[in-house]
């Protein structure tokens, strides 16, 4: 997966596939944004991360946005965002937020609530 810039503001990869790989339908599908600011550490960390964990847990069931709020800090408000680097799952419903740079695997498939959707 790799992250496209778009019109300088926005990166967006997608992953959509109707299968998880082994032939059968995967789970839910899954609208991410990740709001960064710039370059930073914090924000790199913060992007490896989420695309690890979306390429071992939603592989095919996901669309990824990122935002740099450095060259659109406009965009923070639309999804209330106070503190960076932040993940906004957007579907399914409801919205979920995780702040940090996502290095707590676990605590950020407990927060996307994606566990229930990986098959053994």
């Amino acid at each position: 997966m790799r992250a496209k810039a778009k019109a300088g503001t926005k990166r967006k990869a997608s992953n959509r596939h109707p299968s998880n790989g082994n032939g059968r339908m995967g789970g839910e599908f899954f609208e991410l944004r990740l709001y960064v600011a710039g370059q930073t550490p914090k924000s790199l960390t913060a992007l490896a991360n989420l695309r690890k964990i979306c390429s071992e847990y939603l592989d095919g069931r996901f669309e990824l946005n990122v935002i740099d709020l450095v060259k659109t800090p406009q965009l923070a408000q639309g999804d209330q965002i106070l503190a960076i680097p932040t993940l906004v799952r957007n579907l399914p419903q409801p919205m979920r937020k995780i702040i940090g740079d996502l290095s707590d695997t676990e605590r950020v498939l407990v927060g996307l609530d994606v566990r229930k959707n990986v098959e053994p």
